[in-house]
Order: structure tokens, then sequence, then C-alpha cells
């Protein structure tokens, strides 16, 4: 197979995606044909499951098999991370996050701001905060930064809500409700 076709596909579904599906497919399918163990096609043919279709268990497997292809492949770890969150498999998220901080040269930032949408998730928002704190210390543009901030104060504010009100307010309530009663 001539590797300048094989990369002509893959480059055409790159061009068409998202917004051109049938010409995306027919270029991916044309590339997954000629080498069905091509990374950037597996990754683009995950998205399209993941994103257009829904379909988180096929984009897993898609995902999957672009790892075991590249592990070192960076752009798939936060998107297969995504997946990952959106269909609830918490565990398998974890251990993703947890091996995709050891692969070199990968964005930390966005890793560390899945594991605080993890943590998120799970209701744990102190830890939440704490790394989404850390993915801000990997930003290094002020788009990232600020959307990291605005993830910290959603954060905060959830913690508030979830605070009990104070007692005073509480012992006040129960005097009021005592001399409505006596009336």
């Amino acid at each position: 197979m001539d590797t300048n076709l094989l990369n002509n596909y893959v480059l055409k579904a790159i061009d068409a995606y998202p917004y051109e599906l049938e010409e995306t497919v027919e270029n991916l399918n044309y590339a997954l044909s000629y080498q069905s163990n091509n990374a950037y096609a597996l990754y683009l043919m995950a998205r399209l499951q993941a994103e257009q279709f829904g379909d988180y268990i096929m984009a897993k497997q898609y995902y999957a098999e672009a790892l075991a292809s590249k592990m070192d492949f960076q752009k798939v770890y936060p998107r297969y991370i995504q997946v990952l969150l959106d269909n609830e498999d918490f565990d398998e998220a974890q251990k993703l996050i947890d091996f995709a901080l050891t692969i070199k040269g990968i964005d930390k930032g966005s890793i560390w701001c899945k594991q605080g949408q993890l943590h998120e998730i799970k209701l744990k928002h102190k830890k939440a905060i704490k790394a989404l704190k850390t993915a801000k210390q990997f930003g290094f543009n002020n788009d990232f930064i600020s959307y990291i901030d605005t993830e910290i104060s959603r954060n905060k504010s959830k913690i508030k809500s979830n605070k009990k009100p104070s007692k005073s307010k509480t012992k006040k309530k129960k005097c009021c409700n005592k001399k409505k009663k006596q009336k």
C-alpha cells in the first residue's frame, strides 16, 4: 500500500470532519481498508462514533485500537477520557488519567482538567478544585486559564450550595414556629 494514498484518505477525512460526514466516513473506510491499525483513522472514527452518533461503546473500541496501535498518540487521551466519563466508566477513566499523565509531551493541563471533571461527577468538589488548580499550572494560554477559573468557580458554588444553614438560623426558625403555634 502506498503510504501517500493512505495519508491522502486520512487527510481528506480530517478535512471533511465534522462538516461533511458522508465524505469523512467514506475516506475513513478507505484508509482503514488499506491499513486497519492506522492510529489517526481509528482516532477520527472514534470521534465520529462518540460525537455524531453518541455510540460510546464503539467509540471506546476505536480509541482502544488507536492506542494499541500507537500508545504515545497524545490527541487520543483527553477525548477517550471524556468518552469514559460520558459513559460513566469512572474506574476506567481514572486508570486512563493516571496512565496519560505518564506520557511524555502530553497536555497535562487538559488531563488534570479531566481529573477535575471526574471528581466533580463524583461530587467530590474539593478534590475537583485541587485538580483544576493543578490543571491551571499547566495552562499556557489565557483561554484555557479562563476556562479553568470558571470550572473552579462552579465547583466552589456547588460547595456553598451544599452547606447546611447555620444553627442560629435554624434556632430562629424554631422560635418563630413556636410563637405561631401558640397564637
